[in-house]
């Protein structure tokens, strides 16, 4: 992979050549360019090659099939956040054709805010992209694009239900009452992110997302069946595999978990991405490492922090690499 230390470019310029133009790298494919612009150009990753591994499923509708299902489901969930900061979740309450109906909408926008760190990146990502903060207070229909108005404002009702859910499962895991993190107000606010990944004709020097870390208390991912999320594990990128009906979650409690989106030239790509605990609402609340978990023999390696100062210090760090809580250790 081709590095992006070439002196006879000014990336300044030229990012704000491409951003000036308010197309997106969708315009750059409608243009039809044959070759990648050198600010999409990435640094050699040196984790290893890429491998594929079955990241775990859990069907949720056990948990409505009697105590003995219910803990199982518990069990499982902990073990694969453990282990891989990843799950997979069937029968999660989502109607399936109202995420295939979100992931057509989304496809079908022409107006995309691209790279929200464009000019603090090491390079470009190879997608476009548009936020909505949807919580606590839901934002008025007209604030949403049209195309896809209505669908969003549906799939968010229905994936803050799925959260809490989640949120009860995920404070069993340890051992702690259903309501444990619902009363650390976790699931108070939460965002959704569409993500366009268009066709790319040079997937091999750039990425979709660069490498990163989550800085939100609950991922859920919806995205179509083209593939191309990878996790970093043990050193080595992981093909997530896309499974039909299925969500992706991640936790960033369990295990700091690294992932990013290889290019391809297939596509376009499209994800749905909610955010949950992405509060807008300023708060003093503390949150730090769980009392119940510590003791003298096992004392607190993380300071206590509030959100809009962990946020803050995520965002001023760019889309580096790294995930931010180690620098909030003791």
């Amino acid at each position: 992979m081709a590095t992006t230390t070439h002196p006879e470019h000014d990336r300044a310029s030229e990012l704000r050549a491409f951003d000036e133009t308010k197309a997106g790298v969708k315009g750059l494919v409608d243009a039809g360019i044959t070759q990648v612009p050198h600010i999409f150009i990435r640094p050699p990753d040196m984790a290893c090659g890429e491998d594929r591994v079955d990241i775990s499923v859990i069907n949720l509708g056990c948990t409505n099939a009697g105590p003995t299902h219910h803990e199982e489901t518990v069990r499982n969930i902990g073990q694969a956040l453990e282990k891989w900061g990843f799950l997979q979740v069937i029968n999660h309450g989502v109607p399936e054709t109202l995420s295939e109906e979100v992931i057509r909408g989304v496809a079908q926008r022409v107006i995309y805010n691209s790279n929200m760190a464009l000019y603090n990146s090491v390079a470009a990502d190879w997608r476009d992209s548009l936020f909505f903060t949807m919580g606590p207070e839901p934002p008025q229909p007209e604030e949403l694009p049209e195309a896809c108005r209505e669908m969003l404002m549906e799939y968010s009702k229905h994936v803050v239900r799925l959260g809490f859910c989640l949120f009860e499962l995920l404070s069993e895991a340890p051992g702690f009452h259903p309501n444990h993190f619902k009363d650390m107000e976790c699931g108070k606010g939460h965002s959704i992110m569409c993500q366009y990944y268009p066709p790319c004709p040079q997937p091999e020097l750039t990425l979709g997302v660069t490498k990163h870390s989550d800085n939100d208390f609950l991922t859920i991912l919806l995205q179509d069946q083209i593939g191309g999320l990878q996790v970093l594990h043990e050193n080595k990128w992981i093909d997530v595999p896309p499974i039909p009906g299925a969500l992706l979650i991640t936790n960033d409690w369990f295990k700091s978990v690294k992932h990013r989106v290889v290019a391809n030239k297939k596509g376009p790509r499209v994800s749905v991405v909610c955010f949950s605990g992405h509060n807008p609402e300023p708060s003093l609340r503390l949150y730090g490492p769980i009392k119940e978990l510590t003791s003298a023999d096992n004392p607190p390696i993380y300071k206590e922090t509030t959100l809009p100062n962990y946020t803050a210090h995520y965002i001023s760090k760019g889309v580096c690499g790294t995930s931010t809580l180690p620098d909030f250790k003791l």
